[in-house]
């Protein structure tokens, strides 16, 4: 990998790292081509929890090794000028198995969404959900929007949102559209209402078997 970085001889935490396997917080990349394809992932990990991707693992687990500091100005580019606003990541290099594993964290994001630039240069916000990068709903993406507006509008329960949190807490989790049937409410209605009671952690949003549902938000204990 040049001078850019010097590997770290830590064989034993990246292989167990490895051995995880895919996940909502880790994804492997057998190489880093395309900056606006990597995009989608810082845009899908900063928009989650954050995560990481290791570069030079294959699909299955297997070490094929980075070569070339070229990936780490690629993945640079990419959290710098196709991510929108632009994202710090931190680099890592391990040695395994006489290979080098490049290890890149993605922090969670202060400001979301994050968008990235896609091959159309149009923007748009990814989330992570389990091994995927997805389109995130334009419904999370109006609830970053307004999170990060934080204009200290204050929210009085409705009728209508009672009504809609009693409804979500019993079905457990539902779509927009049945709470618009369920409530007989128009789409816009539904939409504000839903947001204002995630802001204030009464419900919140989740994504489940390729959909996307509102659900009771659960107390921690």
């Amino acid at each position: 990998m040049g001078n850019l970085y010097k590997a770290i001889r830590s064989k034993h935490y990246i292989q167990n790292l490895i051995e995880e396997g895919e996940h909502e917080h880790q994804d492997f990349k057998f190489q880093i081509s395309d900056a606006r394809k990597i995009a989608r992932s810082i845009s899908a990990f900063a928009n989650n929890d954050g995560g990481r991707l290791l570069v030079g693992v294959k699909d299955n687990g297997n070490i094929s090794g980075v070569e070339s500091d070229e990936e780490i100005y690629m993945i640079e580019q990419a959290a710098t000028m196709y991510c929108r606003p632009p994202q710090q990541v931190d680099f890592s290099i391990y040695r395994l198995e006489g290979k080098n594993v490049l290890k890149v964290d993605i922090k969670p994001a202060v400001v979301r969404p994050v968008q990235a630039q896609d091959d159309d240069r149009k923007w748009r916000a990814y989330y992570r959900v389990a091994d995927e990068n997805i389109l995130a709903h334009p419904l999370h993406v109006k609830l970053w929007k307004c999170s990060t507006a934080d204009d200290g509008a204050q929210f009085t329960y409705s009728e209508v949102s009672r009504r809609l949190v009693d409804y979500v807490e019993k079905a457990g989790s539902v779509t927009v559209a049945e709470c618009m049937k369920q409530m007989h409410i128009s789409r816009s209605v539904a939409e504000e209402l839903i947001i204002a009671l995630c802001r204030i952690g009464t419900l919140a949003m989740e994504y489940s078997n390729g959909c996307f549902l509102i659900s009771a938000k659960t107390e921690e204990v």
